[in-house]
């Protein structure tokens, strides 16, 4: 079956840099700053974990921001309609500062446009922990935000989060696409378990990668610049 959509990790793939190691300390760190007129930073931590903990294991029947809320403005004693805009702020106002840590991968933009030229229908298929602007707000960073993808993944829309099989069968569902229709591309092995479903993958070696074993292995591994290659034969089929 021809592969017509392509799904493209962002952090580590298109971005370069550890998300544990570099960019989330600065993040939780700015962001426990910027929420402590509300929230005290120790009661605010523990909750942003909590619900990052719901959203990790959430189970499908709600929407990883659903699950995320439901576990966090229970710990932190304000109401949501006080803090939500506070949350909107911050990633409107305070995020972007955090854009020095990331350094886009030079051939990014050219991957990403060499997918529409082939005609492939194309996915960010970025973990779904953040919102929505967070998610596009590191797009700008990658030089990618100004393309009509299909589809973005982002806390809003999702219900899981890498490497449930669900996250990758939610997308195909609303795609309407079989998992043999669809690659993904992208650097840990969370991104090659699209490949349980019988997705084709293509593994970008990064800081994050780890040098386990894949199960299954990726169908293809290289860099950016080689990938650009593989798109051509598969359009080819």
């Amino acid at each position: 079956m021809p592969v017509q959509t392509i799904l493209f990790d962002l952090d580590g793939t298109f971005l370069e840099f550890d998300m544990v190691q570099e960019l989330f300390p600065h993040y939780l760190r700015a962001l426990t700053e910027w929420m402590s007129p509300y929230v005290p930073p120790e009661r605010f931590v523990s909750a942003l974990h909590a619900g990052t903990e719901a959203i990790t294991h959430n189970d499908g029947r709600q929407t990883n921001a659903e699950a995320f809320a439901a576990a966090f403005f229970a710990r932190v004693e304000q109401p949501r309609e006080l803090l939500e805009p506070a949350f909107e702020a911050f990633y409107r106002e305070a995020f972007p500062a955090l854009q020095h840590l990331a350094r886009p991968r030079p051939a990014a933009r050219r991957i990403v446009e060499r997918a529409f030229a082939l005609g492939y229908e194309v996915v960010i298929a970025t973990n779904p922990y953040f919102p929505a602007s967070a998610t596009l707000e590191r797009l700008r960073w990658a030089a990618i935000a100004d393309f009509p993808y299909r589809h973005i993944t982002t806390y809003e829309n999702s219900r899981a989060v890498k490497p449930a099989p669900r996250y990758y069968y939610d997308i195909l569902e609303l795609l309407g696409r079989e998992p043999a229709e669809a690659l993904m591309v992208g650097d840990e092995a969370m991104d090659m378990a699209a490949g349980t479903l019988g997705c084709l993958t293509y593994l970008v070696e990064s800081p994050a990668t780890s040098a386990e074993a894949f199960n299954p292995p990726p169908t293809f591994q290289g860099d950016l610049e080689a990938l650009e290659e593989v798109l051509v034969q598969l359009r080819a089929q």
